[in-house]
């Protein structure tokens, strides 16, 4: 008898000014996972008929609320991980998705992360509120996230989303390792990080070329576009 598996679902936010970092992060995950795992990038030319709100001036990148759409997207069942694309997955991402507890409605890195800083990658707003950074990774229970229907995350203000407050209370929230979401230049330094956020701004910027992390970055994007071509090199066009 066969022993059905179900991928992992994954969506990850895009924006077409980072297309490198969803590819890279997406490669990264699929290079260490143990077994099947579905990826969706969050895109808004393909979010039309659910997603309508106008772009915020304090969003900073296209997916600062369409994140918010994942248990929908899931249809309300199961387990779904969103993360942002600004990432480096180092780990089984099974590790992570073990790490679901039916207890809580969603589970996150709880960082005290306070920006001293007003502006970060593209020159984009940096904006503090509580609770920032909490929603870069989320382990969703999706059958109790159903507050975030198309209707509610489109009129939904920036900060009832970002800070939970579509969920009963705080008790609702459970808590991941830090090494699931180890904040670049922002936390210390962090050998043993598992999932890496380069949320100032990634190694693919040149003002983040040299941060942490950064070398395995490259190494990852080289190992992505790695093909073994079997044409002679000295018959490749040029």
């Amino acid at each position: 008898m066969s022993v059905e598996v179900e991928p992992i679902r994954v969506f990850i936010g895009y924006d077409a000014r980072e297309a490198v970092a969803f590819s890279v992060l997406a490669h990264s995950i699929q290079r260490r996972a143990s077994g099947p795992v579905a990826i969706t990038p969050l895109i808004l030319s393909q979010l039309r008929s659910v997603f309508r709100r106008s772009r915020d001036p304090l969003q900073s990148t296209d997916f600062s609320f369409t994140r918010f759409l994942t248990p929908y997207l899931s249809g309300f069942s199961g387990w779904s991980v969103f993360m942002d694309c600004d990432m480096l997955m180092r780990a089984d991402i099974s590790e992570l998705y073990r790490l679901r507890d039916e207890r809580f409605a969603v589970l996150v890195v709880k960082h005290d992360h306070r920006p001293r800083e007003t502006t970060k990658f593209l020159n984009e707003p940096q904006s503090a509120y509580a609770k920032k950074n909490w929603s870069s990774v989320m382990l969703f229970n999706n059958s109790r996230c159903r507050a975030l229907l198309p209707e509610y995350v489109n009129r939904a203000s920036g900060l009832e989303l970002h800070q939970f407050a579509w969920l009963a209370g705080d008790g609702e929230i459970g808590a991941l390792p830090s090494e699931w979401n180890h904040l670049v230049n922002v936390n210390p330094p962090n050998p043993a990080a598992k999932l890496v956020h380069y949320t100032l701004g990634g190694p693919y910027f040149g003002a983040y070329a040299t941060c942490e992390f950064a070398a395995e970055w490259r190494a990852a994007y080289a190992d992505m576009m790695a093909c073994a071509d079997p044409t002679p090199a000295a018959t490749r066009v040029a």
